[in-house]
């Protein structure tokens, strides 16, 4: 549990850009951690008092900027095929307020640790790129992380869609957990479980 949650803190850390502007994957990691946890450190005191709005920075800063549609059909594998189209969209809605509720559960476990981005270049014409980045977090052992981005054709901006951590894949991860699922139950009844979580 302790690496997947540190797993979610720095997906957060990654994600809060404008939407409209196109940064490479590396400015896009370096950029936006000082804006989202300064927002978060601003807030201390009505998250105190009303929790739920940690939800709401999620919404606005961290979502923009995260492929979850892309996720969602991964996650889906070989069942995406076997589905509709209102049975894929669903999916990606009820993903999409998952998501929302495991990144806010995350947040509040942040503690100011201390986060190393790589920098780095890509070739011009790249679509998928990875980027690294460890925690530092006291005495504790360093714990190293890969972003996975992906590049929107029509906007250029990169969104991440995976994170490795320590050799385990996120998205590897879901997949496993809700295929099984959705090959025993159906998707419907996932997309039931999934909202039943979210709210």
């Amino acid at each position: 549990m302790r690496i997947f949650s540190y797993l979610f803190l720095l997906l957060l850390s990654t994600s809060s850009l404008a939407a409209s502007k196109a940064y490479s994957p590396f400015e896009t990691i370096n950029q936006t951690g000082d804006k989202l946890f300064t927002r978060i450190a601003a807030s201390q005191q009505q998250l105190e008092k009303f929790p739920e709005l940690m939800r709401d920075i999620v919404e606005q800063e961290l979502m923009p900027v995260i492929d979850y549609r892309y996720a969602s059909y991964k996650i889906l594998g070989k069942q995406l095929k076997k589905t509709s189209k209102e049975q894929r969209e669903k999916f990606v809605q009820a993903m999409r307020h998952y998501l929302i509720r495991t990144y806010a559960n995350a947040l509040n476990q942040y503690k100011d640790q201390q986060v190393i981005y790589e920098d780095g270049k890509i070739k011009a014409n790249a679509k998928m790129t990875s980027v690294n980045a460890t925690i530092i977090d006291g005495n504790k052992p360093d714990i190293h992380i890969t972003f996975q981005m992906r590049k929107n054709k029509k906007t250029g901006q990169w969104k991440a869609y995976d994170m490795v951590v320590e050799g385990i894949s996120l998205l590897s991860s879901k997949r496993a957990e809700f295929s099984n699922r959705i090959a025993k139950y159906g998707i419907d009844q996932v997309i039931v479980e999934l909202a039943a979580i979210s709210s």
